[in-house]
């Protein structure tokens, strides 16, 4: 239990660091209409989830090995841009409202943040679990048990030093 609390901890860690990262930079180029509000949301998301994928990977799940582009890096954007999907449409939604109903540039920004934030925020939990039974997590039970079957090789048969299986 403890480790469970352990690793929550750094995964909402992480989540206020990459949360951060994308707000900021949402807030930024929404109020200066540097972008409008739902390409500015991709923009924002994308330079979020640099440090959002590296942070998880090493700090959460404490995975030091090279990166798999396909067993990692792009199952890991893949589930963040699908969040992008769902968040860019709440912020254009919610811009478009806030727009519409007269508020002025900075109320814009807050609205289009909040949208972000509710949308991301309620898949949290729902990521947490994929990250850790599918994407960065060690095997356990059943599966950890075949994976060291699959490494030791065929029973009866030792491996000798510096032999790879």
């Amino acid at each position: 239990m403890k480790a469970l609390f352990h690793k929550l901890s750094r995964y909402a860690a992480v989540s206020v660091i990459s949360t951060s990262v994308t707000l900021g930079l949402l807030g930024v180029m929404v109020y200066t209409k540097a972008l409008s509000p739902g390409w500015a949301n991709v923009v924002a998301t994308a330079a979020g989830t640099v440090p959002s994928f590296e942070l998880n990977r090493r700090w959460v799940w404490g995975k030091s090995t090279k990166r798999s582009l396909l067993k990692e890096l792009l199952p890991f954007c893949a589930l963040s841009f699908s969040g992008l999907g769902l968040s860019t449409l709440a912020v254009r939604l919610a811009a478009g409202w806030a727009t519409g109903s007269g508020l002025g540039a900075g109320a814009v920004a807050l609205v289009s943040q909040a949208a972000n934030l509710v949308t991301f925020g309620s898949l949290w939990l729902f990521q947490y679990f994929l990250l850790d039974r599918v994407l960065f997590g060690r095997p356990t039970g059943q599966r950890a048990r075949r994976v060291a079957a699959a490494e030791a090789g065929p029973p009866g048969r030792e491996r000798r030093l510096g032999e790879v299986a």
